[in-house]
């Protein structure tokens, strides 16, 4: 029987070549028994210019399962059109949005097929050619969800917000105060990322990435060096320096996670947990800073390992300095999770299903919280994750409550591992910095369990070593449809509690 997918582990690069190439029918019949039979997920579904060119346009998918350690590979070649997943299966729905308008890719029976981020066609598209898929390139100018009835009213919030927020559309369809319906419109934060990084890796490659989602820069450089290093076998990092990118990484966990439990508290008026989790998220951020020189630990990851040395004196500062600090957030935390007047705001609120998040494909927190057990370091661990990794959070209610409750539970356990590791720290590591030399024609697929959840590389190279194709997956990516599930029924003032207990990164889903 001729194979239908190729297996491979996480952050392994092979022959492109080895990647069975199926009739599309074949190709659409292979991913849903994957995900509705043998609950894979779908980590990257992407297209590129077929080899050699002309042939049309090669779709890429990247599946894993949470529990086999491994991903699965397959692709097709496609002329104009490509028959929908997402009436059976609608974790591609976001997926093939992105499709069809990247390469005006006609999708028949997508139920709401429209733009994600009103960009212009990638090279190598169909661009030129007449399409009514894709309508115009004005960012949000689109239809929308519409709700029928002498009662309905619609909301219309941002793009611009108040404060330091992101810009994004959020358009409600309501009875009364009741949602009916949420739709998000993004795509105000393009900027070609995707495109800028074909023929690398270049001299801004490791910049480009490590502001992808500048919360997120341990998780996006991470990925990338796992990709160089998987397509480059001179460059291999020695344990410490994959231990300092864990340690890097939990400390990115534990900055985000504390600040976004101090701006749930600030939406239900908690002042003194959102006052103190403000101040508390910096000190955080200032150990990355005490490591790389970066609060956000920008260039500190590169390929081969890391940029810069972390000595034990170092080490001792930042454990004792970590101590300090955990007792205030648990100080503060306690607060907030013994209020009875936050309780009864965040329980029973913007609740997700288990059986909705499992087919809406959530990741992180966000499915941890409605009792879907992912979490790379331990499915499909990676790096120094390989050895130890802080313990898994978990929760079933789905709910605004079930959120903050695995961000407090992941706190505790990443503070748990640091201490650990930032203890046994005996040794001055070594810099590292080389260009990546990558082999050709190979496919490379890099998963890392970034703070929102998991995020997803992969990178194609042509027959000079350099990216033919280099695709980012964001956690928020599968995420932001989940938002708007965990809004119906809901009413409009619950919004702000929300958005803020998956707090989704806009600039990291609009590239």
């Amino acid at each position: 029987m001729t194979a239908t997918t190729l297996t491979i582990n996480n952050a392994t690069a092979v022959p492109m070549q080895e990647v069975p190439s199926l009739p599309v029918n074949d190709f659409r019949d292979t991913l849903l028994e994957l995900v509705q039979q043998q609950e894979h997920r779908v980590s990257a579904f992407f297209g590129l210019p077929a080899s050699p060119a002309g042939l049309g346009l090669e779709l890429v998918a990247v599946l894993n399962h949470p529990e086999d350690g491994n991903c699965k590979l397959a692709r097709t070649v496609v002329k104009d059109s490509f028959l929908s997943l997402t009436p059976e299966c609608p974790a591609f729905h976001w997926f093939e949005r992105e499709l069809a308008e990247q390469y005006y890719l006609e999708i028949p029976g997508h139920p709401w097929l429209k733009p994600i981020r009103f960009q212009p066609p990638l090279p190598g598209s169909g661009g030129s050619k007449t399409t009514t898929t894709i309508p115009n390139l004005t960012v949000g100018d689109t239809d929308y969800f519409t709700l029928e009835g002498e009662a309905c009213h619609e909301v219309a919030v941002g793009p611009v917000h108040a404060g330091v927020i992101e810009p994004g559309h959020f358009r409600f369809q309501c009875l009364g105060e009741d949602v009916y319906s949420l739709e998000i419109s993004l795509g105000y934060q393009h900027r070609g990322l995707e495109k800028m990084l074909l023929g690398g890796p270049d001299r801004r490659t490791l910049h480009l990435l490590a502001t992808a989602s500048g919360d997120s820069s341990i998780a996006s450089t991470t990925a990338y060096a796992q990709l160089c290093e998987s397509l480059d076998h001179t460059l291999q990092p020695e344990p410490e320096a994959l231990l300092l990118r864990g340690i890097a990484a939990e400390l990115e966990r534990l900055a985000n996670h504390v600040g976004d439990l101090g701006a749930l508290a600030g939406d239900v008026a908690f002042l003194s947990t959102a006052a103190f989790c403000g101040r508390l998220r910096g000190e955080f951020l200032n150990m990355t800073a005490e490591i790389c020189g970066n609060r956000f630990g920008r260039y500190l990851v590169c390929p081969g390992g890391v940029n810069m040395a972390f000595t034990p004196a170092q080490a001792r500062k930042v454990l004792t300095w970590l101590q300090r600090v955990m007792s205030d957030v648990d100080n503060a935390l306690e607060l907030l999770f013994e209020s009875a007047t936050v309780l009864d705001r965040f329980e029973g609120t913007g609740t997700v299903s288990t059986a909705a998040a499992r087919e809406l494909g959530l990741v992180g927190p966000a499915a941890r919280a409605c009792g879907v057990n992912l979490d790379l370091r331990h499915t499909h661990p990676y790096g120094c994750y390989t050895l130890s990794a802080p313990a898994q959070a978990a929760d079933s209610a789905g709910d605004v409550l079930a959120r903050a409750s695995v961000r407090r539970q992941e706190i505790a356990a990443s503070a748990a591992w640091l201490r650990e590791q930032l203890a046994g720290w005996q040794k001055e590591n070594r810099r590292h910095r080389s260009t990546p030399r990558l082999a050709p024609d190979m496919i490379a697929v890099s998963l890392v369990e970034a703070w929102r959840g998991e995020m997803c590389h992969v990178a194609i190279t042509d027959a000079d070593g350099t990216f033919r194709r280099y695709k980012i997956v964001d956690p928020s990516f599968h995420n932001w449809f989940g938002l708007a599930m965990s809004m119906r029924g809901e009413q409009i003032s619950h919004f702000p509690i929300c958005n803020k207990s998956f707090n989704l990164s806009y600039c990291g889903h609009d590239l």
